[in-house]
């Protein structure tokens, strides 16, 4: 078990929330039927940026917001059972998985003291619109997901706005 020290701030203000708790009873399905793939890249945030609450959208994150195979995985079970109609999948500027290729990811593991992660596919980028639209064609392309409405967008952590990109 780890060290309880190295999680004492986030414990202490998991206390405080918990205070103040007010989601009791809030229903698991997206009230408004939305899900968000998007990265995870803490500059961006999911719900205040498409003026959303709680409760309102599934929010799905990995590096560089791609869908993949546990991303579609997610999509059945919130389509089927959480009320999702409509995927937004969000990439952002300035993500370091659309900064160069997969050999300078491996390189900067490495060089972080990391270990070899040659086998492991970042799915980097050099064109996040055609990687967008890539991802959009996976989810509409999937047996399982017929009816889903899905967009790709950008974000700009400089700016906040968000351009749909298809």
């Amino acid at each position: 078990m780890p060290d309880g020290s190295a999680f004492t701030d986030v414990l202490a203000a998991n206390e405080e929330y918990a205070a103040r708790f007010a989601m009791s009873g809030l229903p698991g399905e997206a009230a408004r039927g939305l899900a968000v793939v998007t990265c995870m890249d803490s500059r961006i945030e999911p719900l205040a940026m498409l003026g959303l609450a709680a409760g309102d959208a599934k929010i799905l994150r990995n590096a560089g917001a791609r869908v993949t195979d546990d991303v579609v995985r997610t999509l059945v079970l919130a389509r089927y059972l959480l009320n999702v109609e409509r995927v937004m999948v969000v990439a952002h500027t300035r993500c370091r998985m659309a900064s160069g290729d997969a050999a300078a990811i491996h390189d900067a593991i490495r060089a972080a003291g990391g270990p070899d992660t040659s086998d492991i596919a970042f799915l980097t980028t050099d064109d996040q619109e055609a990687s967008l639209r890539y991802d959009i064609a996976r989810v509409q392309a999937s047996p399982y997901l017929p009816d889903l409405v899905v967009g790709g967008f950008l974000y700009d952590v400089d700016t906040g706005r968000l351009r749909q990109v298809c």
